[in-house]
């Protein structure tokens, strides 16, 4: 969903082409495994750079607002994973309650009453692009 090997359509009205997708950084600035946030819009967004066990970089964007906290934190989180194998998902602990989200899919592991919004990365030529409208709903209905 937020790999960084998906490639957004580009005739769509939200491609980087169109300017649907937001340029935030480039590679070389996310620390693996680390948190970073970013002004998508007027949205606040959180940018983790996870390497999987083959060396594989995906980023992954969700939304920077801790719902249980009620505060801007979620970057500052500790990354890690669930499950072991083929169904091992990368997570992220918030830093004020630990609640853990899935960082696919933002959901609360923890609470599911909760969930983060989830928003689409690209990245071409080094440089990461998020698209401004999320695929995952803030919270769950």
């Amino acid at each position: 969903m937020t790999a960084t090997d998906v490639r957004p359509d580009l005739s769509s009205p939200a491609s980087p082409r169109k300017g649907g997708w937001v340029a935030v950084c480039t590679m070389r600035q996310l620390m693996p495994e680390r948190g970073v946030a970013v002004l998508v819009g007027r949205e606040q967004v959180a940018l983790f750079r996870v390497t999987s066990a083959v060396g594989e970089d995906f980023v992954y964007a969700v939304g920077h607002r801790d719902p249980f906290a009620d505060a801007n934190v979620i970057a500052r989180g500790i990354v890690g994973s669930v499950g072991e194998g083929k169904g091992e998902r990368d997570t992220v602990a918030s830093p004020m309650f630990k609640h853990v989200f899935e960082l696919a899919t933002g959901r609360c592991l923890t609470d599911p009453s909760e969930r983060l919004p989830v928003y689409r990365t690209w990245v071409a030529g080094g440089v990461v692009y998020v698209n401004p409208v999320p695929v995952a709903p803030a919270h769950v209905t």
